[in-house]
């Protein structure tokens, strides 16, 4: 069928909205923008007189969508080289979608977007849609041809599986102070001053996906992730010949958290998600994984030139 042009703009008014439902089903800012494309290729062909509220039809199909990619990535994770993260997004990025309320920041954090990840595509469908965009369980109910109370059920479910410690909100200058102390205690060489910037019981998980030498196990405990992290950040030549020369570094924001960003170069080479808690950073993640770092890549060239951190080694 053809689209008039005000068809056309409805959809587009939706598509922001429906990008972010899908980047936190999901966990991928590529896959989510693949499915909304794919939502709008369907609206295109719909009979579309005969859709009575655009935006729940749009939810529906998509929903559907995220389940089907859901169900097959769990079969992807399994040869997954290493450990799995989800794809960072910069501030500013449309596919954080609504940050109104602090079950909407959490919900799109990389701690939760990982969390998620134990969830059946069912639960993690209900817990989105439930926490993150006030979908009533009646809604949801329809979009997934289930009862209310099952709903309700698999909600109270998802949120048993993916409760644990709440991430400080920070402000901006907060953020960057915490980012600034970190990489300097990081390119000290010295181990103390970061096992008091971490938590006791703090994580730190790499995802290099096989393409960038990374650690495939997570590392546990303020000790031995400070000295983990200051062996990787420990500039040789052998490094430098690797990543084509000395990386600059800044502060950003990642997920709605502090971060760290390097960049080599035009490419950015790491970046890393600082999960800051009342009893310090709870957990870093550090993605190098070049195909999840092509789209801050282009975000951050296209919106720099940056001031890099000034941090002495």
């Amino acid at each position: 069928m053809t689209l008039s042009a005000d068809e056309a703009d409805l959809f587009e008014g939706f598509r922001g909205r429906l990008e972010a439902i899908a980047y936190r089903m999901l966990g991928s800012a590529g896959d989510a923008e693949d499915a909304v494309q794919d939502v709008f290729l369907r609206w295109h062909a719909a009979d579309r007189e005969w859709i009575e509220t655009p935006e729940a039809w749009l939810t529906k199909v998509l929903t559907n969508l995220c389940l089907n990619q859901l169900t097959s990535a769990r079969a992807r994770r399994e040869t997954y080289v290493g450990q799995w993260l989800p794809e960072p997004v910069l501030g500013g990025d449309r596919m954080l979608g609504p940050a109104d309320t602090a079950e909407q920041r959490e919900s799109v954090s990389l701690a939760m977007l990982t969390l998620m990840e134990r969830l059946s595509p069912n639960e993690r469908v209900v817990y989105v849609l439930r926490e993150a965009f006030g979908y009533p369980h009646r809604e949801i109910a329809e979009i997934l041809d289930l009862s209310e109370s099952n709903c309700q059920q698999i909600y109270r479910r998802a949120k048993q599986h993916v409760a644990g410690r709440a991430r400080t909100t920070v402000d901006a200058v907060a953020a960057r102070r915490i980012v600034e102390e970190f990489l300097a205690a990081v390119l000290s060489g010295d181990t103390d001053p970061l096992i008091r910037l971490l938590a006791d019981d703090a994580v730190a998980v790499a995802d290099g996906g096989g393409r960038i030498p990374a650690r495939k196990t997570p590392v546990l405990g303020a000790f031995d992730i400070a000295r983990y992290l200051s062996h990787v950040f420990h500039l040789t030549d052998a490094k430098r010949r690797y990543v084509g020369g000395d990386p600059v570094f800044y502060a950003c924001t990642v997920n709605g958290g502090p971060g760290v960003l390097a960049q080599v170069g035009e490419r950015v080479i790491a970046v890393l998600d600082l999960e800051a808690t009342q009893d310090g950073i709870a957990a870093v993640h550090i993605q190098v994984n070049p195909e999840k770092l092509d789209r801050i890549t282009r975000q951050w060239l296209a919106e720099g030139p940056h001031s890099p951190l000034d941090v002495t080694r």
